[in-house]
């Protein structure tokens, strides 16, 4: 069945510069000057004020050709621009300087390995980089030269500093390049996603996408506003506080902490990288000092919360919103996790994917399109405005109400595709519809549920695990120890329905050899070495005689799953 949502349609949105609908409107003109940004870390403080005029100063310092003091930053010579760094203000003064002159960057994670960093570094192209001080010495195998690596916050001698950049412009006088126009396929940016399945590909978001993301944002708030009174928000002068945890260089914190955060004045605390810790060692000073008002999460992060022995303890009295999405969350630990903040009424959740710049649906406040929408609990909410869906069968054929399938959507915030990636592109985005690779039902009431993904692709603390990476990444240990191998997610994640990535293994003649306890030894080391914590093979390693195939050669995943369900079962109930 053909769902379309039930908001009101998108209006027309003028094809502009995202910059422009961002830091260049005219309520902001009227806006008094403001703490915007406080690194938590240090306490470093910068006003609203402040901001824009690093953001203006630090796109003429890019953009500027080299003969006048500047970097000859140019989208027409088709730079990209890497950033490889933990949150930091710089971050979010970067991406706009490169918004404003419409260079797209990419952003590559601040826990990569350098296996992880060649890979990301060599599909997207990256032709500069800035680099946290923590991260240089990752920076150097993405294989660009020194002297097109700069660093982003702080200093290191021998290198150049955004910060340098910006009192270059200040101390020569250098006239300000204007904001540079940009069509709705301009491309804004690269964020790493591993798809449907696969291995991490860079879906290329433009300024259209974020406009109408942006828009979706605007239209949903206008609803709510005919049911709900405006927050009055606890923070002081009555702002809203909103203290971010989530990594930039994923879609979810890119979005909330550098891009959504300009619809009215708000103070953005930043956390450099999430530790539970220095979270609750943080709050107490924080809710003192600026009394937190909004946090955002992810399923992980939450059980974190609720499982730390510290956290009861924790005043959290001044928070009013949460959200929470990335992935699903249990309806228990929503329920545990409101029941931990007197002040807030209900945990926000939605259902999106970078593919889609950042949402798909939310869950609606009470009471909103006369009543049609439904807060439902363990749904994954509403379809955004703009946001049209399918649920399709496995024969291709539409799915009846409430009846699970792949879940099909379009609308003028999908990507159009991943960078220079014609096959995966071909495979995800099939005649205007982006096939999302999950298992969605919708009611009714037009309520959508997630069941289960329908590709390979796993979600481990709100993050995307491709099983065929891993795959690829124990075929090639040197010592060539498997002739075949196949990973799924299986049971044993933080929580109830979270699935971690447990692999079968087939011994090569040179791992009959070696025995199969020290070969397992060396491929989980390998694996270790090679890709991130959350990618680690949690579910275990089995050594098989054989991996069971279809006769059209397609591995039955599922078989080896249930059988290890089976006896995880019989061996808990012994």
């Amino acid at each position: 069945m053909y769902h379309k949502s039930l908001f009101p349609p998108l209006p027309q949105i003028p094809e502009q510069n995202v910059h422009h609908f961002l830091l260049d409107r005219q309520d902001q003109k009227s806006w008094p000057d403001f703490t915007f940004q406080v690194d938590v870390p240090t306490s470093r403080r910068r006003t609203f004020k402040e901001f824009l005029e690093r953001v203006r100063d630090g796109a003429t310092a890019l953009g500027t050709d080299t003969e006048h003091g500047g970097l000859g930053v140019l989208r027409e010579n088709d730079e990209i621009v890497g950033i490889l760094s933990e949150n930091c203000l710089d971050y979010v003064a970067l991406v706009h300087s490169l918004l404003a002159i419409t260079v797209p960057f990419v952003t590559f994670s601040c826990y990569s390995t350098t296996f992880e960093l060649q890979h990301a570094a060599k599909v997207s192209g990256a032709t500069r980089l800035f680099v946290s001080p923590a991260l240089l010495h990752l920076a150097h195998v993405s294989g660009l030269p020194d002297d097109r690596i700069y660093i982003l916050e702080g200093e290191v001698e021998g290198y150049t500093s955004y910060s340098a950049l910006v009192n270059r412009v200040r101390r020569k006088g250098m006239p300000r390049l204007p904001i540079r126009p940009a069509q709705n396929d301009t491309l804004a940016y690269l964020v790493f996603s591993s798809g449907t399945t696969g291995l991490p590909k860079a879906v290329m978001i433009t300024h259209g996408n974020l406009l109408a993301s942006l828009y979706q944002y605007a239209v949903a708030g206008q609803e709510v506003a005919k049911v709900q009174k405006r927050q009055k928000w606890n923070g002081p002068g009555g702002m809203q506080v909103l203290f971010n945890v989530l990594p930039i260089h994923h879609t979810y914190g890119l979005n909330i902490a550098t891009l959504r955060c300009f619809s009215e004045p708000v103070t953005v605390l930043f956390l450099s990288k999430w530790n539970s810790e220095t979270f609750l060692d943080a709050i107490p000073k924080l809710v003192l000092s600026y009394r937190v008002t909004t946090l955002y999460l992810v399923p992980s992060l939450v059980y974190q919360l609720l499982h730390h022995p510290r956290f009861n303890a924790a005043d959290v009295s001044t928070v009013q919103a949460i959200q929470c999405g990335a992935a699903y969350l249990p309806v228990h630990l929503a329920e545990r996790l409101q029941s931990q903040f007197p002040g807030v009424e209900r945990v926000g959740e939605g259902y999106g994917m970078s593919e889609c710049t950042l949402a798909i649906s939310r869950k609606p406040v009470p009471g909103m399109l006369g009543g049609r929408a439904k807060d439902v609990p363990g749904s994954a909410g509403m379809l955004l405005p703009g946001m049209e869906a399918r649920v399709v069968r496995d024969d291709g054929t539409l799915a009846a109400v409430n009846e699970a399938g792949e879940l099909h959507v379009r609308g003028d915030c999908v990507s159009p595709g991943y960078w220079k990636d014609e096959a995966a592109t071909k495979a995800a985005f099939v005649d205007g519809w982006l096939r999302t690779g999950d298992r969605i039902r919708i009611d009714a009431d037009g309520v959508l549920y997630f069941e289960d993904r329908t590709k390979d692709t796993l979600k481990v603390s709100g993050m995307q695990v491709s099983p065929m990476e891993i795959e690829n990444t124990i075929f090639s240990h040197p010592d060539k120890l498997v002739d075949d191998v196949t990973v799924a997610g299986v049971s044993g994640g933080r929580t109830s329905d979270e699935r971690v990535p447990r692999a079968w293994i087939v011994l090569s003649p040179a791992g009959k050899e070696l025995g199969s306890a020290r070969a397992v030894q060396r491929i989980e080391a390998w694996v270790q070495a090679c890709l991130s914590r959350y990618k680690w093979l949690r579910g275990g390693i089995a050594v098989i005689d054989e991996i069971p195939k279809s006769c059209a050669g397609k591995v039955l995943r599922r078989e080896l799953v249930n059988q290890y369900e089976a006896t995880r079962t019989t061996m808990a109930r012994l």
